[in-house]
């Protein structure tokens, strides 16, 4: 595949493929996600090829797969902040569902977050902003979300406690 062609079939410019490749810069999170959908291929699958799936239908809390190193690899801020661990093969499934806590202060990014898919959610705990577009609401412990998420969005804990969320993407964009 050729630069163009990934460039194109990733919806970013050809000069970031470029620079990227030759090591000019570096991705942001949300770019490299693109990038990756260019080839069909997850970060999760980018960054761990080889992880086996498992192929059962319950999970405790440690047979869950923590991604939130993936996401916030260059973010140590971030990664002390968020937590965001997996469900099962996503990718088998098509369907991808996190256990999501977002500690005070918590923030996804300054930049919003764009990607292939729809998702939703709903607060167990605690009190989370979520940005979608131009609208902006702080839901409380029982309050949903679910938007189709080429809107650009972003989440925020701006409370002084933490706040957890159940959440569901399809398809699975991490």
């Amino acid at each position: 595949m050729s630069q163009r062609q990934l460039a194109d079939a990733a919806g970013v410019p050809h000069g970031q493929i470029s620079m990227i490749e030759t090591n000019k810069s570096s991705p942001s999170v949300a770019s490299l996600r693109k990038i990756l959908g260019g080839f069909g291929m997850s970060m999760s699958e980018f960054f761990e090829p080889e992880a086996a799936s498992k192929q059962q239908p319950f999970f405790t809390p440690s047979e869950m797969r923590d991604l939130t190193s993936l996401l916030y690899q260059s973010d140590e801020l971030a990664r002390q902040k968020i937590a965001i661990k997996q469900v099962g093969d996503a990718k088998a499934h098509g369907l991808q569902i996190l256990h999501e806590r977002y500690e005070a202060g918590a923030d996804t990014g300054g930049s919003m977050i764009e990607h292939e898919a729809h998702e939703g959610g709903i607060v167990i705990s605690g009190e989370l902003e979520v940005t979608v577009g131009d609208d902006t609401r702080v839901l409380k412990a029982g309050d949903a979300y679910l938007f189709n998420s080429r809107e650009p969005h972003r989440f925020r804990n701006i409370s002084d406690r933490p706040a957890e969320v159940i959440s569901a993407c399809t398809p699975p964009y991490l």
